[in-house]
């Protein structure tokens, strides 16, 4: 009666379905001396898990490195560094701004420095220009186009009147 009940326990724990006092059971069958022969290959995994029951773990496990600590206040510093930064750059921006307006008390220096931009704009719009060139061809293309479309109206306009 034993051995049925050993063997209706070990098919529910290889399906996987046995409770923990099940467990106990087959793990307390197979710790005796008296083991069926055709069971015998289930000994050494009950054995195994009596064994790793025992295993301990003895070595300190460290909860805090300094190298975080170090990284963190790192870290700190390099914020703190930009902060500075943006700021005295701002305020070193604002009192230039505040002196110098850009404006120009000699009149014909003034006039020359505006031929000069005026000058830059006119040749980097004249190249916008001429690289858009092509656009003109295209224009002639959708005229020619057009006489199409007059051409295929006409022959609609027979066609119609001979139906």
């Amino acid at each position: 009666m034993v051995l049925n009940n050993i063997e209706h326990l070990l098919e529910k724990y290889e399906n996987g379905d046995t409770t923990l006092q099940e467990e106990a059971q087959l793990r307390a069958y197979f710790e005796q001396e008296d083991i069926a022969p055709h069971l015998e290959v289930y000994k050494p995994l009950f054995a195994y898990f009596k064994a790793s029951q025992d295993d301990t773990y003895t070595k300190d496990i460290p909860l805090k490195t300094k190298k975080t600590n170090m990284y963190s206040w790192l870290t700190v510093a390099a914020v703190a560094v930009l902060m500075l930064g943006f700021y005295f750059k701002s305020s070193q921006n604002v009192t230039t701004i505040d002196n110098d307006l850009g404006t120009i008390q000699d009149p014909q220096l003034a006039y020359n420095e505006v031929v000069k931009s005026l000058e830059l704009i006119s040749k980097s719009l004249n190249k916008g220009a001429a690289t858009v060139g092509y656009l003109e061809s295209y224009n002639t293309g959708m005229a020619t186009v057009g006489y199409i479309n007059e051409l295929e109206q006409s022959t609609n306009i027979i066609f119609k009147n001979k139906n």
